[in-house]
């Protein structure tokens, strides 16, 4: 079995919605396409350290989203979250799924329909972070 590990420091986002000019054209928001270049460059980066070339055959992925806890919060609020009795609402699951899926597309795998098993996690914590681990072979 062959596995990827890929940690992204900072606030996890989710894939915005397109948008679309007044002539009709459909584009990516901004704040969307710098993070999938972000991650994927993340991606690429590990990809040739550890001399690994985007995968043809099926995979498995599992994707942890910790959030900030927000400062306003009271302590009590604070220590639910730590002990995740209180869990992030807002991006939606699938959002952040998409947005991984799409930045790992020809980097980490060929294509995202090469995944057959995700798993998606949202959480709280004190360090705000992305990590995600893609597995195949036998």
């Amino acid at each position: 079995m062959t596995s990827t590990y890929i940690w992204l420091p900072g606030q996890p986002i989710g894939k915005g919605r397109p948008r679309f000019t007044r002539t009709g054209r459909v584009y990516t928001p901004e704040k969307t396409r710098r993070y999938e270049h972000r991650l994927a460059g993340t991606a690429s980066n590990y990809m040739v350290l550890h001399q690994l070339e985007p995968t043809k055959m099926p995979c498995q992925m599992v994707i942890k989203a910790q959030f900030q806890i927000p400062k306003s919060w009271t302590k009590a609020k604070k220590a639910a979250a730590e002990a995740d009795e209180i869990y992030p609402g807002k991006p939606d699951i699938d959002n952040i799924a998409k947005i991984v899926l799409d930045s790992f597309n020809g980097v980490v795998f060929e294509d995202d329909a090469q995944v057959y098993d995700l798993k998606v996690f949202k959480r709280y914590g004190n360090e705000p972070c992305l990590i995600t681990t893609v597995t195949w072979g036998e």
